[in-house]
């Protein structure tokens, strides 16, 4: 239903989509008009109703963006059973064999962009109906402008240039839109004009906890500000980092975090955790739900395919870390990364992970053979769980999962998947936000306690990573940066360290690599490295002024007559 749902409003309020002709012989079970929907009841289920797509991933589809955030970054495989189990995203992993007609990248662009119709209907209708009738007009305005910007921040790292439409804009017009009509610049203005709008109104809480409040209005904004500063030219090249863009992250951050509201969690695992979910470090997250009246509930089908292949569970496992993630978070005798030297040599399953040191975040990440499947002693993930292993090596992604006993988890055949929330924003971003842009200021000296705040989080976030001995599961070593030779160009880069480990497989590494200018750089020399572990990574290659984007799809490309331009080098 709620594909049915999306591909009606694509038809209908967008335009964008020209298979729909099936479902128009279909029997209707009952009609409303456009007029009933106007009332004041009803104009608040219809911004219900556009919230509700916040949710409306599918299993191919992510809204948390980890088949091009993660997979795209070196941080992770696609794994399922073979590179031939959903070619397209292996596609997307290795880049030279990604096209204009990849069938997902054209279904993430209609989903996003009916997610954006719903939520212009809802506007046009609070737009038109009297605060006397409709009290919470304003704050209703806000939330949709709230939530149509981050839909159309999704589709600003995902394909860069698109066709920008709102609520103002005449149906009859859309096929005359092009994606080029506004600059890269200009259209990030307008993703930080809706969410700078949404700020000024907003309440500082809300009682229902899915509406966004004006911290995360602010922090969403601050992360909008921060991509904009990095300049880019039509090569996708970055070519100066806007200093002012800069400073008003810097503020935007410091409100947030001096708001009083947030605070980051005590354990790094209580984000993974469905007992805390609207907790005090999250700032604005997806709710799901279950036994909630519909069929299924509202699961986090967005990873549904992520789980291990045991009785439990069993499937799909896919989105599986990569050996130089693991590597990764091993540290050196004073706890600090091993920044020139961690892959080196690869961790094995055996013993190494007691005869080095690791940043305690690994064992929150990734699942290890013979360690605790999320923090349970007593259910310990085996190699068996692996689909294919001798491809894509033994480990599993476990932040996106819970526990089969969890009361979130809930199988929907063949799948299953959880009603825990999945965060949006959490502080940690806000804090490391903050950071970048004082680095990039030449201001590191203020970075550091930013950066140390949260490796300290996680130095103590050792208590749940237990044997059914009480042994630790692995070797934990983690220290602060001292001050000490904290210059810009090392802040920067232990600036990029940071959030590559604190935000491991949550969908970001890939549009941080591409905002930083190194992606082209980084991922050719992971490539070089990783394909002499990993065969299916044989020829892989990363086209630079290319892949720093997403194609058009070449169905919406056709659609617009000519008259959407297609990004450099597609």
């Amino acid at each position: 239903m709620k594909k049915l749902i999306q591909i009606a409003v694509l038809c209908s309020t967008l335009g964008f989509c020209l298979c729909c002709s099936s479902y128009l012989d279909l029997q209707p079970q009952g009609t409303i008009t456009s007029d009933q929907l106007n009332t004041p009841t009803n104009v608040e289920k219809m911004v219900i109703a556009a919230y509700s797509d916040l949710g409306n991933d599918n299993i191919h589809t992510s809204y948390s963006l980890w088949p091009w955030g993660s997979m795209r970054s070196g941080d992770a495989y696609k794994g399922g059973d073979s590179p031939g189990d959903n070619t397209e995203w292996h596609s997307y992993e290795t880049f030279v064999t990604n096209t204009v007609d990849n069938g997902t990248t054209n279904e993430m662009w209609g989903q996003v962009y009916a997610a954006i119709g719903r939520v212009n209907d809802a506007l046009r209708r609070v737009n038109a109906i009297g605060e006397d009738q409709l009290s919470t007009k304003k704050q209703r305005q806000a939330e949709m402008r709230f939530v149509r910007a981050h839909f159309y921040f999704l589709l600003k790292v995902l394909y860069k240039y698109v066709p920008y439409i709102d609520e103002t804009t005449p149906t009859s017009s859309y096929q005359s839109i092009s994606n080029r009509a506004l600059t890269n610049d200009q259209l990030w203005t307008k993703i930080a004009d809706d969410f700078r709008a949404a700020a000024d109104i907003l309440p500082e809480t809300q009682s229902d906890k899915g509406r966004p409040t004006k911290w995360a209005a602010k922090a969403y904004l601050a992360k909008t500000l921060l991509y904009q500063a990095y300049q880019q030219d039509e090569n996708h090249v970055v070519t100066a980092i806007d200093a002012a863009k800069l400073q008003e992250v810097v503020s935007l951050s410091d409100q947030v975090i001096n708001a009083g509201r947030y605070q980051l969690q005590p354990d790094f695992a209580n984000n993974f955790l469905s007992q805390y979910r609207n907790g005090v470090e999250s700032i604005f997250a997806i709710q799901f739900s279950k036994n909630d009246g519909t069929p299924f509930g509202r699961l986090d089908m967005g990873h549904a395919l992520n789980y291990p292949m045991n009785q439990e569970f069993g499937c799909c496992w896919f989105h599986i870390p990569s050996q130089n993630l693991i590597n990764a978070f091993k540290t050196d005798a004073t706890g600090l990364p091993q920044f020139t030297t961690y892959n080196n040599t690869d961790v094995q399953v055996s013993t190494d992970f007691q005869t080095n040191t690791f940043d305690p975040r690994l064992d929150h990440t990734v699942a290890i053979p013979n360690h605790p499947w999320k923090y349970k002693p007593n259910f310990v993930y085996r190699t068996t769980w692996a689909r294919a292993p001798q491809i894509y090596g033994p480990y599993t992604s476990l932040k996106e999962s819970v526990a089969p006993d969890d009361p979130s988890f809930q199988k929907n055949p063949p799948f299953m998947s959880s009603s825990k929330n999945w965060d949006i924003i959490r502080l940690a971003d806000v804090l490391l936000w903050k950071a970048e842009a004082l680095i990039e200021l030449d201001r590191p000296n203020e970075a550091l306690p930013l950066i140390n705040q949260l490796r300290q989080r996680a130095a103590n976030s050792t208590a749940l990573l237990k044997q059914a001995d009480g042994s630790y599961s692995s070797t934990y070593k983690m220290g602060v940066y001292p001050g000490t030779s904290w210059t810009q160009p090392a802040a920067r880069q232990a600036l990029q360290w940071e959030r590559r480990l604190e935000f491991a497989m949550e969908g970001y590494r890939f549009f941080d690599l591409v905002r930083w200018g190194i992606a082209a750089d980084y991922l050719n020399a992971y490539f070089a490295v990783e394909s002499k572990k990993r065969q299916h990574l044989i020829g892989a290659t990363f086209k630079k002024s290319r892949d720093e984007y997403l194609p058009i799809p070449l169905n919406q490309f056709n659609y617009s007559a000519g008259l959407y331009k297609q990004n450099t080098g597609w």
